[in-house]
């Protein structure tokens, strides 16, 4: 099993950006499909972005041209670069993990997912 660390969260205001970080740890799989997802309060767990072993990204439309998702393989790292935040954007992020690439097909799924970090608060005001 992954072991995720999310770090990177805050609270700034609408239009400013944050930078949030994963780190891996424990089992190395071979390929995978790593993610952001997002929950605000009263609302379901939704995919943010996803980045394979490939290097292929996947963005949600609603931050597409706002947000990007990158990752330090040397570092074990996965990174969401978030900028002109809106208050809609608030919520807790976590990132996700599974063990191969094709998984990204189903990325904006949860049950895609069995690596799951404690999550990090982004709170954006307006």
């Amino acid at each position: 099993q992954v072991h995720l660390v999310e770090s990177g969260g805050g609270s700034v205001q609408a239009g400013g950006s944050l930078r949030l970080s994963c780190v891996a740890s424990g089992y190395t799989y071979t390929t995978y499909c790593m993610a952001w997802f997002r929950q605000a309060s009263g609302k379901k767990r939704e995919g943010v972005a996803s980045i394979d072993s490939n290097g292929v990204t996947r963005v949600a439309d609603s931050v597409k041209g706002r947000f990007s998702i990158s990752k330090d393989i040397h570092l074990n790292t996965l990174y969401l670069q978030m900028n002109s935040l809106e208050p809609e954007d608030a919520a807790m992020y976590y990132c996700a993990a599974a063990g191969a690439a094709e998984k990204c097909l189903w990325w904006e799924s949860v049950w895609t997912f069995g690596d799951w970090g404690q999550g990090t608060q982004v709170t954006v005001s307006s």
